[in-house]
């Protein structure tokens, strides 16, 4: 789910920027060096396992560098240019997260099969060992991001592939075991393959979450139809319409629309309640245009009004 700001002060929380940035800091240089070690155990041992995993890890080292431009961008100042400053390219990278995923999701399996086809002996020793060892740093990295997962859809994007990492690191230190102990190095890319299809589904959310609101959709989280009646039930709305709900950042979201308003009601009253309402339902910044019963029309969407009920 998208969370939002607030200035009513009917928003949820916001990600803490400074402690995301010292998050995403630590997890690059952890998964920076754990590259750098299991790339050259993978090669020595010529482990498909190690090796996958090491180009996913690397993956997500990108990833996680895209997220802290990300945070670093969201908190840039608005400018005559860019009215909203940069909160937008938090929504981009948890795009590029996802296509990053999918990506070496595709090159894991391509891999796998060529070493199904042509197995290599490995020590599996030295696989279930550094496979250990990933276990390690991806469980910490994943667990520096449960928090903030919670109300940002970037390091929501980040946690998963460090979750999806620990996956993959259990699974090659399975293969390990079972090479050492029985011999069959079948298992390495039959175990990558199986961790591949999990590290799928689990970006598959993302994916679809991060291409709704590149696309200006209603986020995940909001009923637009609940969004129609909130306006329609405050009192002195008698129509409305120009309704558009969307996403700021991965954490923001604003709504639009047009009312009109009976005879008599409190023209900013109702701006109030409507802001009040939408916030509570997700949508924290809010422009209401405010129109009286009787007004003439001014275009075709004006004449198609949803009459409040």
């Amino acid at each position: 789910m998208v969370h939002i700001h607030d200035h009513n002060g009917h928003g949820h929380h916001h990600a803490d920027p400074a402690h995301v940035t010292r998050a995403l800091v630590m997890g690059i240089a952890l998964n920076l060096a754990f590259v750098a070690v299991e790339l050259g155990a993978g090669i020595r041992q010529q482990s498909m396992g190690l090796i996958s995993d090491a180009g996913h890890n690397l993956s997500d080292v990108v990833s996680l560098l895209l997220a802290l431009l990300a945070v670093r961008l969201s908190q840039a100042a608005k400018s005559d240019r860019y009215t909203y400053g940069y909160r937008k390219s938090t929504v981009l990278v948890s795009l590029v997260n996802a296509c990053i995923l999918m990506a070496a999701v595709g090159i894991i399996v391509w891999e796998s099969i060529e070493r199904l086809l042509h197995p290599h002996p490995v020590d599996g020793g030295v696989v279930a060992w550094v496979a250990g060892l990933g276990i390690v740093v991806n469980a910490f990295t994943a667990w520096l991001f449960v928090k903030d997962s919670k109300e940002d859809l970037n390091i929501k994007g980040a946690y998963l592939h460090m979750v999806a990492d620990t996956l993959v690191s259990a699974g090659v230190l399975v293969s390990g075991i079972v090479i050492s102990r029985t011999g069959w190095y079948v298992i390495d890319p039959i175990i990558a393959l199986t961790v591949a299809a999990v590290i799928f589904v689990s970006t598959w959310g993302l994916l679809r979450s991060s291409l709704r609101l590149t696309l200006d959709g209603v986020p995940e989280g909001i009923d637009i139809g609940e969004v129609r009646r909130a306006i329609g039930a405050v009192n002195g709305v008698a129509a409305l319409h120009h309704l558009h709900v969307w996403a700021l950042s991965t954490t923001e979201n604003a709504a639009t629309v047009h009312v009109v308003i009976r005879g008599g009601a409190d023209a900013s009253r109702v701006k109030y309640d409507i802001k009040r309402s939408l916030a509570d339902l997700g949508a924290g910044h809010v422009t209401v245009e405010i129109e009286t019963e009787g007004e003439p029309c001014c275009d075709d969407l004006c004449r198609n009004r949803t009459t409040a009920g």
